[in-house]
């Protein structure tokens, strides 16, 4: 197992760690990068990877202000696909968002499209995805405004993209979280909405099964969609009808998650969906010759969690079917909470709900701090005296430098 090491970097055998997406990368990505045709952001992506606290990206040499006790410490890529540097970025997002909290409960909607489309998307992320956002803010504002639902006013919300299923597959869906109630369109009041839903899901299912298919077929015929390769004859007038046909037969689906009785529960339950990546590496249990085995949950078999074993080329295509698009927002903001006029908002929002309820405000805090929080281990303190700190001596210059040779045609990632 993970026999091949140059010295460039760490060995998981050596030092008894788990195995990584980093390791996977370091051992087949070179074979895979020769064999198939990458993207530059794929190509970038596998590269940060790779290199992530090692010497390639710097650091500085610390020594212990007690014993003399001196050891690396190397810079993180900072990759928002990178499974290691998730952690600090989801606990200083989730912290700003302390100033955001509402006095109410909060709902939990769920948008996915149907996997028809996923071969589309791929070539295609960014115009695609980006209708998915508004597709799903039009059908939300819409229902809010609509008098049948009892609320007739502006509704906020947060959206956050996933694109894959727990076996890495191309699943693209928005968790939409919702405050249950809509600020009135005068500003004046909040008003509230039922406990147990905020919507029927059958129905906000159609709106946005209707709105989807209008908005692809204005983006299809102003050309801003493309069908290489193998989906060409989709992309004929012909193909692209049966296709639209096909999606409006389609039963949608939007999945309501149980509401939140209040706003106590919401950051950490935020924390589970907003800095997450494809894979994590603690779900990855081996790599054994040129086969990957990591963990998942079977939401066909009452969410039991089960093995997958695949082959190291196969993991590293599912893994990269999850690249964004450089500068793609996969966090947006909608309605009240609309970045500029969101704290505003929030201030009369909270006035207008309960002027008494005291909310926990945002904390600094530094990196070690944070650590300390989550691991209850003082990253500072010398690992072996246990006395002394830690402290930077020596900077390590970075050393590692991206150099991309495209070879025939790169598949497109817009």
């Amino acid at each position: 197992m993970l026999s091949k090491n140059d010295g460039k970097y760490p060995s998981v055998s050596s030092n008894g760690r788990n195995p990584e997406v980093a390791d996977i990368f370091r051992l087949y990505g070179e074979d895979y990068r020769k064999n198939y045709n990458l993207s530059f952001e794929q190509l970038k992506v596998m590269h940060q990877i790779e290199i992530c606290r090692t010497a390639a990206l710097g650091g500085h040499i610390e020594r212990c202000t007690e014993c003399g006790y001196e050891q690396n410490a190397y810079n993180s890529c900072r990759n928002r696909h990178c499974p290691k540097c998730q952690t600090m970025a989801k606990e200083k997002w989730l912290n700003d968002r302390k100033a955001e909290l509402l006095p109410c409960g909060y709902f939990h909607l769920v948008f996915t499209l149907p996997h028809d489309l996923n071969p589309i998307i791929l070539c295609n992320k960014k115009p695609l995805l980006d209708i998915l956002f508004q597709t799903v803010n039009e059908t939300l504002h819409a229902f809010a405004k609509d008098p049948q639902w009892r609320l007739e006013g502006q509704p906020g919300f947060i959206s956050v993209l996933h694109t894959w299923s727990q076996t890495l597959m191309d699943h693209f869906h928005l968790h939409c979280l919702i405050p249950a109630g809509v600020l009135s369109f005068e500003k004046d009041r909040w008003i509230p909405s039922r406990k147990k839903f905020l919507f029927r899901t059958g129905s906000l299912a159609k709106e946005f099964r209707n709105r989807y298919t209008r908005l692809l077929e204005a983006a299809f015929n102003k050309n801003k969609i493309i069908f290489p390769g193998n989906i060409a004859k989709t992309g004929t007038s012909e193909g692209f009808n049966n296709l639209i046909k096909q999606l409006k037969t389609k039963k949608w689906i939007v999945y309501a998650k149980r509401p939140f009785a209040g706003p106590e529960q919401v950051l950490e339950y935020l924390g589970r969906y907003t800095h997450r990546v494809a894979i994590s590496n603690h779900r990855i249990i081996s790599i054994d010759d040129t086969t990957v085995t990591f963990t998942y949950k079977d939401r066909n078999d009452d969410n039991k969690t089960k093995h997958m074993t695949l082959k190291a080329n196969e993991f590293i295509r599912r893994f990269l079917l999850h690249v964004l698009p450089q500068r793609f927002v996969k966090i947006r903001y909608f309605g009240f909470m609309f970045h500029r006029d969101k704290q505003k908002n929030i201030e009369l929002i909270r006035r207008l709900v309960d002027a008494v309820t005291v909310f926990t405000e945002k904390v600094e805090e530094t990196v070690q701090q944070i650590m300390l929080r989550l691991t209850g281990v003082d990253i500072t303190l010398c690992p072996h005296c246990g006395k002394g700190r830690m402290i930077p001596v020596v900077k390590i210059p970075r050393t590692g430098v991206l150099n991309i040779h495209f070879i025939g045609t790169v598949m497109d990632s817009s």
